[in-house]
């Protein structure tokens, strides 16, 4: 990613890290609440995606960080979200164990 949207996505995730919630995040259709957020950023006509959550208290887990090569529409494209789905519940399973 360039350094551009990785200052975008860092801030982010900074603030999310403190409970706030950046204007350019967005709620990540398909996941049922506000817990999963995608900040996408555009940079020299690419299109960058990074997707976290925030679901669990003791930490803010990166699920997916990715250039969307399509350029018809805005959803996110199946095999992206299948690769965001398998982490979440990585994220899940980690975060039961943490605190064990």
């Amino acid at each position: 990613m360039p350094a551009s949207v990785i200052d975008v996505v860092g801030y982010a995730l900074h603030l999310a890290q403190k409970g706030l919630k950046s204007d350019q995040a967005k709620v990540l259709k398909g996941f049922g609440s506000a817990g999963v957020l995608e900040v996408v950023e555009d940079d020299d006509g690419n299109t960058y995606r990074a997707v976290y959550t925030v679901r669990f208290k003791k930490a803010v887990y990166v699920l997916h960080c990715f250039q969307k090569k399509s350029h018809k529409g805005s959803s996110t494209p199946k095999h992206e979200m299948d690769i965001v789905e398998g982490r979440m519940k990585l994220a899940k399973q980690h975060s039961e164990g943490a605190g064990s």
